[in-house]
């Protein structure tokens, strides 16, 4: 099983209404609440660790996360509230407000954290529950744990403004990404995570110095880039469709590309310090085909596994 660690909200889209001006229609969403949707609509055997809310939100992602056959036995349930995210949408590109204060997902605890089942090969972080404390503070914990036996991808997707302490939040990225087998990047992730004057080859090697097997620059409609310890590189191009919004693109290319590693028997600790550049191609290229189908469509709709 593949466990997704991170926020669960709802996206507040801004929908037409009768009276000419723009509602807000509540969708459930956030980062990792998205991959994990999209790796169990590919088939894959998945599960998510997040807080949830017994609120009428909350009910509304526990049951999307069930109908993508998404396992909620890691889900961590109380009555704070559901964390909620008003997106403006402006040409197809989203902005946010959120409102996250003593929210079910973001007051999780080292404490709070349940032993994980033995079924769990795989686990997966990412997104604004990396920088929230004190959940972050968890999920980090929780890495640091399982790293040694279970196999970790991280996509940071920074935003700055949700940084409360910078240098904290520094530090707690740099241990995780230490530890990962996986790191996905934008290329305005890594500029962040490496400000210095170079480019954005040489980052990525000052990136991939600290300990990942495996790392992924994405550049939007530019592709996306991987490369190995070894120095090798492979490019994939972004699929070319008319695109609705990018609510989803990243997290669903994340889904796909660990739903075809993990088809290829290749998300373990000892395959993915050996993986080949075909094998790495393959999986980006899935990651591709399934981002370009949530971002013909609106909002976060990952494809089913059919579609593909």
């Amino acid at each position: 099983m593949i466990l997704c660690c991170g926020e669960a909200l709802i996206d507040m889209i801004p929908t037409p209404t009768m009276a000419d001006a723009d509602g807000f229609v509540p969708h459930s969403g956030g980062a990792v609440f998205n991959t994990a949707i999209a790796l169990g609509r590919l088939g894959v055997q998945t599960g998510m660790l997040t807080g949830l809310s017994t609120d009428m939100f909350g009910r509304q992602l526990s049951e999307s996360l069930k109908a993508s056959h998404v396992d909620t036995t890691h889900v961590i349930t109380s009555d704070r509230p559901t964390t909620l995210a008003f997106v403006r949408l402006v040409d197809g590109h989203a902005t946010y407000c959120f409102f996250d204060e003593n929210s079910a997902g973001r007051m999780l605890s080292p404490a709070d954290i349940p032993a994980l089942s033995p079924e769990v090969s795989a686990l997966f972080f990412g997104g604004i529950s990396l920088a929230c404390e004190p959940s972050a503070d968890a999920y980090a914990a929780l890495l640091a744990q399982e790293a040694a036996q279970r196999v970790v991808m991280i996509d940071p997707n920074i935003r700055p403004r949700f940084i409360k302490g910078i240098d904290r939040y520094r530090t707690r990225l740099d241990r995780m990404i230490a530890r990962a087998d996986i790191v996905k990047v934008s290329d305005e992730d890594l500029n962040w995570l490496l400000p210095a004057p170079l480019s954005l080859t040489e980052k990525v090697a000052m990136l991939m110095e600290t300990g990942p097997s495996v790392l992924i620059l994405t550049r939007g409609g530019a592709g996306a880039s991987g490369f190995l310890a070894d120095g090798t590189e492979v490019q994939v191009p972004a699929q070319r469709v008319e695109t609705k919004d990018t609510v989803g693109a990243g997290d669903t290319f994340n889904a796909g590309f660990l739903a075809k590693l993990s088809e290829l028997g290749c998300l373990t600790k000892t395959q993915l310090p050996a993986l080949s550049p075909d094998t790495l191609q393959q999986a980006m290229t899935h990651g591709a085909k399934a981002a370009a189908v949530t971002v013909s469509r609106a909002g976060a709709n990952p494809p089913w596994a059919e579609e593909l």
